[in-house]
């Protein structure tokens, strides 16, 4: 990577995938609090509160290193993208700043609500703080998915004699199409990896003979929750994001399917190896002209993470839609190499997320923002490739450490179980491990 600005993605690759880990969990996580607070509230069980504070832990702790992560990417827009902020601040600053003033801190003060605010709350005023949690979460994705959704089909702008970007129209930001319809996708994508999480760790449980009731409780939320996520993944918003793309940027559509010269009827590409030297792609296993069907009703890259995210997503819905089988045959708790596969499935979703950004990301080069500034003219012209790799190192560096202590905090809440009030039992005190 000679030139700079190579470096400059990187960077800020790097730090944004390793922030969303983080974001896609507590999002989807805040959807599934509420459930369990509404189960709560509307049977009496104590047990769906238990299960509601100990799921809040963990989401704790995850909201926690979203933020420390999510700090350093709103100064690499001024340390690392000066030219694009100097030229767009005045439109993405509006969703940016809502974020942070508006929708940050409605999910931040009523967390604190929610984590140590029960008692003084009541079982309403508890359930009102997780519905505001999810509420403020979710705001705060939209917000961030419509600034990336401007960036991939600018709308409701106008351009000044400096060249710089004006917003013309708040209105016709918020309401982009293409943010809408990528708000409802990235959302079910975090759902799903809330719901394997959940899920997880109940098979956990429940094959460790641990916390059953906990286990059967988090089992059938994660698979219930799941299987609806999986399947309005697929259709209608994967499906709408499809034709947006063929609309608007045909040539990331191109290089999602391998397809390197345009003709009508374009089969769609299942399998295959992209030769770009030869603009070809090697061995596919192809559907005769359903591309053309789908969409109207770097290529290595795009290509393969495309297809790891469909062929992810495939795979979603077959374990959710085994699951659930199992569940209505009243199976499932037993089955245990359903367990195993809920289990060792955890990773998936935050791979198929990743590679949806990644094909979105890399799709729209060599735009920054598509068709009106060019990735190379974006970069800070003052920030040397060497000044970049020296601060990406050491957040290399730092977010190691962070991770380390993430997967501690995180496997010690599980490890604790929700049957652990926080209570330090005494010397000679018996405890539920004895």
């Amino acid at each position: 990577m000679e030139h700079a600005v190579d470096v400059h993605r990187l960077h800020f690759a790097f730090t944004v995938t390793f922030h969303y880990i983080f974001p896609q969990l507590t999002m989807g996580l805040a959807l599934l609090l509420v459930y369990l607070k509404t189960k709560a509230l509307r049977t009496g069980d104590e047990h769906y509160n238990r299960a509601a504070r100990f799921w809040a832990k963990i989401f704790g702790i995850n909201f926690a290193m979203g933020v420390v992560t999510g700090i350093p990417m709103e100064f690499q827009f001024g340390t690392n993208w000066a030219e694009f902020s100097k030229s767009a601040g005045g439109v993405i600053g509006q969703t940016l700043a809502m974020e942070g003033v508006l929708s940050f801190f409605l999910e931040s003060s009523f967390l604190g609500l929610f984590l140590f605010g029960e008692k003084k709350l009541g079982r309403i005023g508890h359930w009102l703080a997780a519905f505001l949690v999810w509420l403020g979460s979710w705001l705060s994705g939209y917000f961030i998915v419509a600034t990336d959704a401007w960036m991939q089909h600018p709308v409701a702008y106008h351009t000044v004699a400096n060249g710089r970007i004006e917003l013309a129209s708040f209105w016709g930001l918020l309401l982009n199409e293409w943010a809408l319809w990528q708000y409802a996708h990235t959302m079910l994508g975090a759902v799903q990896t809330g719901c394997f999480v959940m899920a997880a760790v109940g098979a956990f449980y429940l094959l460790t003979d641990r916390d059953e009731a906990y286990g059967r409780t988090f089992v059938k939320a994660g698979v219930l929750v799941g299987i609806v996520a999986a399947l309005l993944q697929l259709f209608p918003t994967g499906d709408m994001q499809g034709k947006l793309v063929a609309a608007h940027q045909p040539v990331t559509l191109a290089a999602m399917e391998g397809l390197f010269e345009t003709h009508e009827g374009a089969p769609l590409a299942i399998l295959g190896q992209p030769d770009v030297e030869h603009r070809r792609l090697d061995n596919p296993l192809e559907i005769p002209r359903m591309l053309s069907f789908l969409t109207y009703q770097h290529w290595e890259m795009v290509y393969y993470s495309y297809h790891i995210m469909v062929g992810l997503g495939t795979i979603f819905i077959a374990v959710m839609g085994f699951a659930v089988v199992q569940f209505w045959r009243g199976e499932l708790f037993t089955s245990r190499w359903m367990l195993w596969l809920l289990m060792l499935s955890v990773p998936l979703p935050y791979i198929a997320n990743t590679a949806g950004w990644i094909t979105a990301e890399v799709g729209r080069q060599p735009w920054l923002i598509y068709g009106l500034m060019r990735t190379a003219h974006g970069s800070s012209p003052r920030v040397s490739a060497g000044n970049a790799w020296f601060t990406l190192i050491g957040f290399m560096g730092m977010y190691s450490v962070l991770a380390i202590l993430w997967l501690f905090l995180t496997w010690r809440e599980i490890e604790l179980g929700p049957e652990h009030t926080g209570h330090v039992p005494e010397p000679g005190e018996a405890t539920a491990y004895d």
